[in-house]
């Protein structure tokens, strides 16, 4: 199997880390894929999880243990946020929009990353970060 791309939006926060686990938790709240009410923190430490997570995923931010930084280049199941030369690379203002980001995934303008990883980047409205955009690959 080769992996299968997913974008999603969460809420903004100043705290990208906070940010992405609140994501986590809003997506989780949404559907627990069958695992009963457990945090993000106790499905991780939960074995059948994290096989779920390597073997097929969720296709959902619920597939990254953790925020890295941007130059983070260890594989793993991490959210790693890009660059500023990796943003101006599709949006060369450097703020996306929603509708920039939207349009970028749709074209293939942003590169994906590796199996089990994801991006992340804030996305804005009238030059202030109202989002944040987190897309993937699953690891199967």
């Amino acid at each position: 199997m080769g992996g299968d791309a997913w974008w999603q939006t969460g809420p903004y926060r100043r705290d990208l880390a906070a940010a992405f686990r609140q994501a986590q938790e809003e997506e989780l709240a949404r559907d627990d894929r069958g695992f009963g009410s457990r945090s993000v923190d106790e499905l991780w430490q939960d074995e059948t999880w994290v096989e779920y997570v390597l073997t097929g995923g969720t296709g959902t931010v619920l597939d990254q243990v953790h925020t890295v930084a941007s130059t983070h280049a260890e594989w793993g199941p991490f959210m790693r946020p890009l660059t500023d030369e990796e943003i101006r690379a599709w949006c060369p203002g450097g703020r996306p929009t929603e509708a920039e980001w939207l349009d970028a995934m749709k074209s293939d303008r942003i590169p994906l990353p590796a199996r089990a990883c994801g991006n992340c980047t804030e996305l804005h409205h009238d030059g202030r970060p109202t989002a944040i955009g987190y897309w993937g690959v699953t690891a199967d």
